[in-house]
């Protein structure tokens, strides 16, 4: 490929790791994949993204992985900005790495990679912040709180590795959540809703809904069941 096309490709990548500006987190922002298109296989993503025009992919990468990037950089006590600007970077730092990495999951996992590329990222937004900034910031003993400074990845790296690996789990729990809620009757979900979500009481959930307390053990089972598969089946495609 010439060089003035591959630099114009990774301008139009960049471009959208960029508009995040444009769309804020939310958590129900209109960006948000549906259910049944959320997470393609690993090799199919990955495959196509080494390609840096297809412009499409890239999208759905960013649509996908955006949550879970920046939640992380949220929960590890950057800012929303900070936050966002670990997105931009992690997804520049895809790029730029993809066409180097071979997926091997024996040897190095898509979520452990996506994961060491997001911390370095949340690393170099805490080295940034100025000593002014780090002194403004309210007393640990104040906040309940560890210090910013102390926060940094590199001395917090299982902390770290544990807000990951929880919020990885509750995105492949919402979605599986998701698909699972189009395999089942309304009523049925209903059900699952009220007893095992909302942990209402089985009598007053068969008061509300008109059903019997054994309808609303079977429909725990049932969609207990068809959620582990579905769970199950999305960390192999994920992971």
């Amino acid at each position: 490929m010439p060089a003035c096309q591959t630099a114009e490709s990774f301008r139009g990548w960049q471009n959208i790791a960029l508009s995040c500006d444009t769309f804020p987190y939310n958590e129900a922002d209109s960006m948000k994949p549906k259910a049944d298109e959320i997470i393609p296989t690993r090799e199919s993503l990955l495959g196509r993204l080494k390609d840096w025009q297809d412009n499409e992919s890239w999208r759905e990468f960013f649509a996908i992985y955006r949550k879970l990037i920046f939640s992380m950089a949220i929960r590890s006590g950057l800012s929303q900005q900070e936050s966002e600007e670990v997105v931009q970077e992690t997804i520049i730092s895809v790029a730029k790495t993809i066409k180097g990495f071979d997926y091997d999951p024996k040897k190095c996992s898509f979520k452990s990679w996506l994961r060491h590329l997001a911390h370095k990222r949340i690393a170099d937004c805490f080295r940034k912040r100025s000593p002014e900034h780090l002194l403004k910031e309210p007393a640990s003993h104040e906040t309940g709180n560890t210090p910013a400074i102390e926060r940094v990845p590199d001395s917090n790296a299982a902390d770290l590795d544990a807000l990951w690996e929880e919020q990885w789990q509750n995105e492949l729990l919402e979605t599986a959540m998701a698909r699972v809620k189009t395999q089942v009757s309304a009523k049925q979900f209903q059900i699952f809703d009220f007893y095992v979500l909302k942990k209402m009481p089985a009598e007053q959930v068969s008061k509300a809904l008109n059903v019997s307390v054994a309808q609303i053990y079977l429909a725990r089972h049932r969609t207990t069941k068809l959620l582990k598969k579905e769970k199950a089946r999305l960390e192999d495609r994920m992971g």
